[in-house]
C-alpha cells in the first residue's frame, strides 16, 4: 500500500480499547488518521472479562460517550444482559453494567472505527518510529517493511509491549495475548532512546465449563435491556438503528 508523500496527519498503533477512541477522536477533529494494528480481526477484543461498565467503569464508559466516543455505542450493540447496580440506593450511585457477546462487540467496533470519515485501518506490526533528524517523529516502520509517513504518532500498545504472560507460578512467555506476538522491537527502539517503560499487570479470571455447573441451583438475574442504553446518542453512523 503506497500512502505518499504527505502520508498521514496521525498514526495510531493499537486498536484496543484506547487506540480505536484515540483514531476516532483524532479523525472527529478533522485529522487523516491511520489506525495500525498487527490483526484487523482482533480490533475491539475483550480479552479477558466480556462485562462492560459496573461500578465507577459505568461512569467512565458514559463519559467516553458524552466526549463522542464508540465504546457505549459497540456495547449497545453486542449487550446480552444489562443491569443498573446499586438500584436500591440513591440515583449517584447507580452503576449501569452490560454483559457483551465478544464477538458481537468485536465486530461492532471495528465497524464504527472503518465508518468513521478520515480513518483508515492498516493491518501491520510496528517495528520502528520513523525519527527526523531533530529527533522528531516521522511515522512508523512496520515488521512488514512498510513506511508509513505522519505527523503525530499514539502510542496504544497496552500489553503488548515487550509484554510477558505469566501461566501459575512458574511458566512465563512472551507475548501480548495467549496466542499472540509481543512488540518487542519497537519497545527496544523506545529503551534506546532513553524512554522509560514499565510493565502493565492484568489479570484473567479462570474459566468455568458450562457442562460442570448445575444452573437449577442458581438465582436467576434477569435483564434490564429494554429499560436502559450504555449510549446517550440515539442514531449514530453504522449503528443498527439506521435500519
Amino acid at each position: 500500500m503506497r500512502y505518499g508523500a504527505q502520508g498521514f496527519d496521525v498514526i495510531v498503533i493499537g486498536g484496543g480499547h484506547a487506540g480505536t477512541e484515540a483514531a476516532v477522536a483524532a479523525a472527529r477533529r478533522g485529522a487523516r488518521v491511520a489506525l495500525l494494528t498487527t490483526s484487523l480481526e482482533t480490533i475491539g477484543q475483550l480479552s479477558c472479562n466480556p462485562a462492560m461498565g459496573g461500578v465507577a467503569k459505568g461512569t467512565v464508559i458514559r463519559e467516553i460517550d458524552a466526549l463522542g466516543g464508540i465504546m457505549a455505542r459497540a456495547t449497545d450493540l453486542a449487550t446480552l444482559q444489562f443491569r443498573m447496580l446499586n438500584r436500591g440506593k440513591g440515583p449517584a450511585v447507580w452503576a449501569p453494567r452490560a454483559q457483551a457477546d465478544r464477538g458481537l462487540y468485536r465486530r461492532a467496533v471495528r465497524r464504527l472505527v472503518e465508518v468513521q470519515p478520515n480513518l483508515v485501518t492498516v493491518q501491520g506490526t510496528a517495528a520502528r518510529l520513523l525519527l527526523g533528524a531533530s529527533g522528531a517523529v516521522g511515522g512508523v516502520e512496520t515488521a512488514e517493511g512498510q513506511r508509513i509517513p505522519a505527523r503525530a504518532v499514539v502510542i496504544c500498545t497496552g500489553t503488548f509491549l515487550r509484554g510477558r504472560i505469566h501461566i501459575g507460578t512458574t511458566h512465563s512467555v512472551s507475548g501480548g495475548r495467549a496466542g499472540e506476538m509481543a512488540t518487542i522491537a519497537l519497545a527496544e527502539q523506545f529503551a534506546d532512546l532513553g524512554l522509560a517503560t514499565a510493565r502493565f499487570k492484568t489479570g484473567t479470571p479462570p474459566r468455568i465449563d458450562g457442562r460442570s455447573m448445575d444452573r437449577m441451583r442458581l438465582e436467576r438475574q434477569d435483564s434490564e435491556i429494554e429499560d436502559f442504553d450504555f449510549s446517550w446518542s440515539a442514531f449514530w453512523p453504522g449503528s443498527s438503528r439506521w435500519f
